[in-house]
C-alpha cells in the first residue's frame, strides 16, 4: 500500500479515483504547522530556532496520516506545486518523524500542474526528493514576515496609538497608495486648449480634424494656453478653402498577450469581470480543484499561483489545433509563439495558466459551473487561445490637410482593422474595447479640398494619477518586484481589514490611520519601506531556492540592522515622535503657516494630537481650547472642522445654550461651554440623522437617552431604548434587540419593544446547543453544562462561560473539571475601573 499527501479534500479524492486501490490519498487541509502568534517563536539568538505549533485539528490528521503509514511501502508528498506545497510538504515530513511513523517508509515528493489523469499519473511515474532549498526560502520569508511584524508593530502600538500592525510587503503597498493620495493632493491642474475642426468631403461622412501646427510651429499640449491663443487659432483654420496635402497609409500589426500569470489574471478578472483579487484566486482554486466532466471529477485549469508564461508542449499543440479548427488556418501563426516574461524576480518554473485541455470550450463546460467560474474559465481559455494566434493586421491612415495660405495644418488620424487575427477571440482590457472601424476615415485624395462644417476650441485641464485600483496596484508591485504572486491577494486584503484602506469606485483611497502609519514608517525606518529594498530582499529570498544564498546568512543581514533601529526608535519620547510627524505631516494637513493659527482662540497653534482613538488636529492651548478636527482633512475643508450652526436654544434645566458641533468623531450636541476640570454634557447624532436638521426638541430628546418605555410584564424590570456604539437598542435584563433607525428609539412603544426582545432572547437561546449535563453547581445548585456556541464548545453557568482548553472532547468533560475552569474564568474577570481606583482615606 502506498499513501498519498495533497492538501484538499476534494483533490485527494479526485486523485484516489486516478490512482486506484492500491494508494490511499488523505488531504493535509493546507499548513498543518504555524508559528505561534506571540513574540519569541522566531529566535535570532539561536541561531533562528522556530518554534512550530500543531492545532488539534491538524493533529488529528497527522494521526490519521501515521495511521494509515503503518505496513505501507512509500509515501509520495503531492501537496500543492509552489514553495508553500514544498514547505507544507516538509511540515508533515516533519510531523511524521517526530511519531516515529517514518520507519521503513520511502518518503517522495510529486508535483503536477493541472490535476488530470495524465498529469498525475506522469508525476507518480517521476517522484523527486523533497527540495530543502525551496524550503529554505520558505522559511526565510516567514521568519522575516513574522520578525518584522513582531518586532515593529509594538513599536506602532507606543507611538501610534490606534495601529494596527505593520507587515513587511504589506507596509510597502500602503506606501504606494499613500503617495499617490498626496500626488493627487498636491497636483494643480494645468490649463490647455485644442482646436478641432469638423469636416466633410463630397459624398462622404463627416470627420474631425486636429489643429496640429499653427503658423508652421507644431503646436504641443501647452502650446494653446489661453481662450485667446486658441481663438486666435480657431481664425487661423477659418482661412477657406481647405486643401488635403496628403494621404498617408501605413500597415500596423498588433501582436498577442502571453497567456495569465497570477498578477495578469488578477488584473484582467478585476478590468473585464469586476473580480476582486482574493475572489479571482478563490474562483481559480475551484476550477484548478476540479468539476464533474462526463461522469468524473477534472481539473479545467492548470496551477493558478505562477509567474511563468510558458506552455507545455502538448498543450501548445492542442491550442493550435483548436485554432485551426475552429478559426482556420489563415489564424494560425507558423511556428507556435514564445514568450518570456517581463516581471521583475519572475521565477519560470511553472507554466502559465492554461485551461487543462483546451479543446474543452467554455460551452462544453458551462453545466458544470456557476456563473463565476464560466465567466473566468472563458477569460482563461479566450487569452490562451488568442496567445497562440496570429496577430491583427491593421492600417493606420494619417491625412494632412492646409488652409488657403498654409497657416494652419489639420491632421485626422484613424486605423482600420484589415485581418482581426486574434481580436477575433479576445481583446486585453476595457480601454480596447471600442470598434476600430468607427475611426474609419473617408477615402481622400491629394489636393482635394474638404468643407468646413464647423471649428470650435476646447478647453482641457491637466488630471494627476488615478488612484489604484486592484489592477493596477498588483500591476505596480509587479513592477518594483515587490511580493510574489501568491501574496498579492491577501497583502490587498490585510489593508482593508486593517482599516488602513477603503474602496471608492473600486480604487483605494487611504484611510487616516494608513496615512500616519505610512508617515512613521518612512520618517523612522524609511530605509525598510524602500521600494528597492524590498525588491532586494525578494531577489534573496529568489537566490535561497535557487541554492545561492544561505537563508540564514540573509536573515542575520536583515536583523543585525533593524533590530537595533527598532529599539532606537522606542527610545525615542512619544512628544518627539509626534513633533516629527506633525513637521513631516505640514504640508498635507495645512495649506500655509497662517493656517495653523486656531480659529477658536487668540493665539493658539493647530498640530498633530494622538489619542487612544487615532490622531486628530488639535490646539495647542488645550485643555483652555477644546478646537480638533479630523486628521486628514484641512484649513480648505471648513466642514470638517468646529464650525456651529447657531445655538438651537436654551436648555430648561441648566439655563445654558444648546449647540451643534462636529468634532473628531463626528457631529453632536453639548450643552453649554467647557469648564477646566469639567466636562458639558454631550449626546452624539447617529449616523442616520441630518445634523443640519437637528432643532432644540429633537435634542433635548438625544441628550435625554436612555428612554424609559415601562417595565416589562413578566419580570417587572424596566425596558429602555438608546443609541449606542453600534446604532440603536431596546435594553432588558441583559438582553438587548436593535431597532431599525434612530426615529424609533423615540417612538417604539411598550407592546412592540416586548415582542422584539421576546424574538432576540429566542434567537439567543436557539444559538445555544446543549452538548452535556454536568449537574447542578454546589454553591448554588444552578445548573452547569457544556454547550456549542458561535466559536465552538464551552462550560456554563449563569452568565459564566470558559471555552474548553483545546484537544478536549466536550462529552468527555466533568463536573470536576468544568468547576475548575469556571474558577478560574471568574477570577481573570475584568474589574471595574472605578473599583480598583477608588483609594481608602487616611483616618
Amino acid at each position: 500500500m502506498n499513501v498519498v499527501i495533497v492538501e484538499s479534500p476534494s483533490k485527494a479524492k479526485t486523485i484516489n479515483k486516478y490512482l486506484g486501490k492500491d494508494y490511499t490519498v488523505l488531504a493535509s487541509f493546507g499548513h498543518v504547522r504555524d508559528l505561534p502568534a506571540k513574540d519569541g517563536s522566531v529566535k535570532p539568538d539561536e541561531d533562528f530556532a522556530m518554534d512550530w505549533i500543531v492545532d488539534s485539528d491538524s493533529n488529528k490528521r497527522l494521526t490519521e496520516i501515521a495511521k494509515a503509514l503503518k505496513g505501507s511501502d512509500k509515501l509520495f508528498l503531492a501537496t500543492d506545486p509552489d514553495r508553500e506545497g514544498e514547505a507544507i510538504s516538509w511540515h508533515v515530513l516533519e510531523v511524521l518523524a517526530k511519531k516515529k511513523a517514518l520507519k521503513g517508509v520511502e518518503v517522495k515528493r510529486v508535483v503536477f500542474n493541472e490535476i488530470t489523469k495524465s498529469a498525475i499519473l506522469k508525476a507518480m511515474a517521476d517522484p523527486r526528493d523533497l527540495d530543502q532549498e525551496l524550503v529554505n526560502a520558505y522559511l526565510a520569508r516567514r521568519a522575516l514576515d513574522y520578525l518584522v511584524g513582531f518586532t515593529l508593530s509594538p513599536v506602532l502600538w507606543r507611538k501610534l496609538p490606534g495601529a494596527r500592525s505593520a507587515g513587511r510587503v504589506q507596509s510597502v503597498a500602503l506606501r504606494l497608495v499613500c503617495e499617490r493620495e498626496s500626488e493627487i493632493e498636491q497636483f494643480t491642474a494645468r490649463e490647455y486648449w485644442s482646436v478641432e475642426a469638423d469636416l466633410k468631403s463630397t459624398g462622404s461622412k463627416n470627420f474631425t480634424a486636429r489643429l496640429f501646427a499653427a503658423n508652421g510651429e507644431k503646436l504641443d499640449k501647452f502650446s494653446l494656453a489661453t481662450e485667446l491663443q486658441a481663438n486666435e487659432a480657431t481664425d487661423l483654420v477659418k482661412r477657406t478653402p481647405l486643401t488635403v496635402q496628403s494621404v498617408e497609409r501605413k500597415p500596423a500589426k498588433r501582436n498577442p498577450q502571453p497567456p495569465f500569470t497570477t498578477s495578469t489574471l488578477q488584473q484582467e478578472a478585476s478590468r473585464k469581470l469586476g473580480f476582486p483579487a482574493n475572489k479571482t484566486m478563490r474562483v481559480a482554486q475551484s476550477l484548478y480543484e476540479g468539476k464533474p466532466i462526463k461522469g468524473e471529477v477534472t481539473g479545467l485549469i492548470t496551477y493558478m499561483r505562477t509567474d511563468g508564461v510558458t506552455i507545455a508542449q502538448e498543450a501548445l499543440n492542442a491550442t493550435r489545433h483548436v485554432i485551426e479548427n475552429r478559426y482556420g488556418a489563415k489564424y494560425l501563426p507558423s511556428s507556435p509563439r514564445v514568450y518570456k516574461t517581463k516581471a521583475k524576480n519572475a521565477q519560470e518554473a511553472h507554466e502559465a495558466i492554461r485551461p487543462t485541455d483546451p479543446m474543452r470550450s467554455p460551452a462544453d463546460v458551462s453545466h458544470a459551473l456557476d456563473s463565476d467560474e464560466q465567466k473566468l474559465y472563458e477569460l482563461i481559455w479566450r487569452r490562451t487561445l488568442a496567445s497562440q494566434m496570429e496577430s491583427a493586421a491593421l492600417e493606420r491612415t494619417t491625412i494632412t490637410i492646409m488652409n488657403t495660405d498654409n497657416t494652419a495644418e489639420l491632421r485626422a488620424t484613424g486605423s482600420v482593422i484589415q485581418f482581426d487575427g486574434f481580436l477575433s477571440v479576445y481583446q486585453e482590457g476595457k480601454d480596447d474595447e471600442q470598434d476600430e472601424q468607427e475611426a474609419l476615415l473617408p477615402a481622400l485624395k491629394s489636393g482635394e479640398e474638404v468643407n468646413l462644417i464647423s471649428v470650435l476650441p476646447k478647453q482641457h485641464f491637466t488630471e494627476p494619477l488615478p488612484r489604484y485600483s486592484e489592477a493596477s496596484l498588483v500591476k505596480r508591485m509587479e513592477e518594483l518586484g515587490i511580493g510574489r504572486p501568491s501574496t498579492y491577494a491577501s497583502i490587498l486584503t490585510v489593508l482593508r481589514d486593517r482599516t488602513y484602506v477603503h474602496m471608492e469606485r473600486n480604487r483605494f483611497v487611504p484611510d487616516d490611520k494608513g496615512r500616519l502609519v505610512t508617515a512613521f514608517l518612512e520618517k523612522f525606518f524609511h530605509r525598510y519601506v524602500e521600494y528597492d529594498f524590498t525588491a532586494n530582499l525578494e531577489e534573496q529570498l529568489d537566490d535561497i531556492s535557487a541554492g545561492q544564498e544561505d537563508w540564514k546568512k540573509v536573515l542575520s543581514n536583515f536583523w543585525s540592522a533593524f533590530k537595533p533601529k527598532t529599539e532606537e526608535i522606542l527610545g525615542v519620547r512619544n512628544a518627539e515622535v509626534i513633533d516629527a510627524l506633525d513637521d513631516y505631516l505640514g504640508p498635507m494637513l495645512f495649506s500655509n503657516d497662517e493656517a495653523r493659527k486656531c480659529p477658536s482662540c487668540a493665539d493658539g497653534r493647530l498640530g498633530l494630537k494622538t489619542s487612544r482613538y487615532g490622531a486628530f488636529v488639535g490646539c495647542s492651548n488645550y485643555p483652555e481650547c477644546g478646537y480638533t478636527r479630523k486628521f486628514g482633512s484641512n484649513d480648505n475643508d471648513p466642514e470638517e472642522g468646529m464650525e456651529e450652526q447657531p445655538a438651537l436654544g436654551i436648555d430648561p434645566e441648566t439655563g445654558e445654550e444648546i449647540n451643534v458641533k462636529v468634532g473628531r468623531f463626528g457631529p453632536y450636541i453639548q450643552v453649554g461651554e467647557a469648564v477646566k476640570g469639567e466636562k458639558p454634557k454631550r449626546a452624539s447624532i447617529p449616523k442616520d440623522m441630518d445634523s443640519s436638521t437637528i432643532d432644540l426638541e429633537k435634542a433635548l430628546a438625544l441628550l435625554s437617552l436612555p428612554r424609559e418605555l415601562g417595565t416589562h410584564p413578566e419580570t417587572g424590570k424596566t425596558i429602555t431604548s438608546a443609541i449606542g456604539r453600534y446604532g440603536p437598542y431596546l435594553a432588558h435584563d441583559g438582553v438587548y434587540a436593535k431597532l431599525a433607525s434612530s426615529e424609533e428609539v423615540f417612538t417604539v412603544g411598550l407592546n412592540r419593544a416586548v415582542a422584539l426582545l421576546a424574538d432576540q432572547a429566542a434567537k439567543k437561546g436557539g444559538a445555544k446547543t446543549v452538548l452535556k449535563e454536568l449537574g447542578e453547581h454546589p454553591d448554588d445548585k444552578d445548573p452547569i453544562r457544556v454547550l456549542d456556541g458561535r466559536y465552538g464548545p464551552y462550560v456554563n453557568h449563569k452568565k459564566t462561560n470558559a471555552t474548553l482548553p483545546k484537544g478536549t472532547e466536550p462529552t468527555s468533560v466533568t463536573l470536576e473539571q468544568a468547576l475548575e475552569w469556571l474558577a478560574a474564568k471568574a477570577t481573570t474577570k475584568k474589574v471595574p475601573r472605578k473599583k480598583t481606583a477608588a483609594k481608602k482615606k487616611a483616618s
